[in-house]
């Protein structure tokens, strides 16, 4: 039996002798030389994913003005933050529109901006304007406040993403006779396409599907700085059905996650527009999964034909994809670019880039192989039960 801990495969990664290898790579070497002489041999398998991710922002302190201020409405190129937190801190949401947006409106078919973008143009070094109102206090006198500030003028800034990288997630698609305009993408009438936004057998949570190995205090590879996983996501369900290898069947684990958004780049965190919908903000997540016996290697070397997702109706028959699963297809299939349900060949798109992905695991691998990337024991692992959880729908 083949046991190794957190400490020997450092102490390897240290002395530039960990064998180090992506989520890819490790499917073809399992079939080729078996579950245990690969995991004998190998070390670390990285992951990735980068893909929409709602549930995302970041904490900023704005440093103090002269005379001082107790920020209480706080506007970055035109979005709001959230200031109720502190005289000068805020947490600016991903999702944030400002209120002239056309989604606002309900209007589709205009490009909308929002907090996404704001964090996006911060890291490309982009000036924005800081707009903020005061009530003013004696000891924070001043009520008004502008001005156009970059990332570097901020003393402290802080990705916190309270739910990324799901655990699966439905396939979108629309039975209804219109188009809708969803966070899945636009979904044509009579199941005219089927949207997807997970990376698959590259995806983190799909190679430790039981979180054997990643909770709080995991070091990982964010928005291509280095972060942590500082809590179970929002939404994390992880009673769920599973198949073969424990992969669940429909969205289950998530996390919460946070890093230094300085240490962050453009490339790897970037708003979206979702057309009629709103804003997200296209998030890169990679985590090493270290190879601690046997079992942890054939989590690991799960491929697109072992995952399987559930096709679900996002039209009002049943809004946000709360219905019914309409059938169940693998990520294999969805990836070849179309799926049959029934009689029916639909299109398949995703909403996630699989490119993008293998390079996140791909650096990953450089970061850990060079010694420049350290693994982490997690103080505690991810829930594996509902227990004390008690995630339910809002009735």
């Amino acid at each position: 039996m083949i046991k190794k801990t957190y400490e020997e495969i450092n102490a390897k990664i240290r002395a530039g002798k960990a064998v180090v290898v992506t989520a890819e790579e490790v499917i073809s070497m399992a079939r080729e030389k078996g579950i245990e002489e690969t995991a004998a041999k190998v070390d670390v398998v990285t992951t990735g994913t980068f893909g929409p991710m709602c549930s995302s922002g970041a904490f900023f302190n704005l440093g103090h003005t002269k005379p001082r201020m107790r920020m209480s409405r706080v506007f970055l190129n035109g979005v709001e933050a959230y200031a109720g937190v502190a005289a000068v801190d805020v947490y600016l949401g991903a999702t944030q529109l400002p209120e002239t947006d056309p989604a606002n409106t309900n209007y589709p078919g205009e490009f909308n901006y929002g907090g996404a973008h704001v964090l996006e143009d911060l890291l490309a070094g982009k000036e924005v304007l800081l707009e903020a109102e005061s009530y003013g206090t004696d000891c924070y006198p001043r009520k008004k406040f502008e001005k156009m500030i970059r990332l570097d003028d901020i003393p402290y800034a802080l990705l916190f993403n309270p739910r990324n990288a799901y655990q699966n997630y439905n396939v979108g698609v629309n039975l209804s006779e219109r188009t809708i305009y969803t966070y899945m993408g636009i979904l044509k009438p009579n199941m005219g396409n089927a949207n997807y936004s997970t990376a698959g057998q590259l995806s983190p949570l799909l190679n430790d599907p039981f979180y054997r190995t990643i909770g709080m205090g995991t070091k990982i590879f964010l928005g291509g700085g280095v972060g942590y996983v500082s809590w179970f996501g929002t939404q994390h369900s992880p009673e769920v059905l599973r198949g073969e290898n424990g992969v669940p069947l429909s969205p289950a684990g998530t996390l919460a996650v946070m890093g230094d958004l300085k240490q962050m780049s453009p490339q790897w965190l970037r708003g979206i527009s979702l057309i009629g919908y709103g804003v997200s903000l296209m998030v890169g997540v990679g985590i090493p999964i270290p190879i601690l016996d046997e079992e942890m290697l054939r989590y690991t070397a799960v491929s697109d034909e072992d995952i399987f997702a559930n096709v679900v109706d996002y039209s009002e028959a049943a809004p946000q994809g709360t219905g019914e699963p309409l059938g169940r297809v693998s990520y294999a299939q969805l990836k070849s670019g179309e799926i049959t349900l029934g009689d029916r060949v639909i299109p398949t798109a995703s909403l996630s880039s699989y490119l993008k992905a293998r390079e996140i695991a791909e650096i990953l691998k450089e970061w850990i192989k060079s010694g420049r990337f350290l693994l982490t024991k997690p103080v505690f692992t991810l829930p594996t039960t509902n227990e004390g959880i008690n995630y339910r729908e809002i009735v």
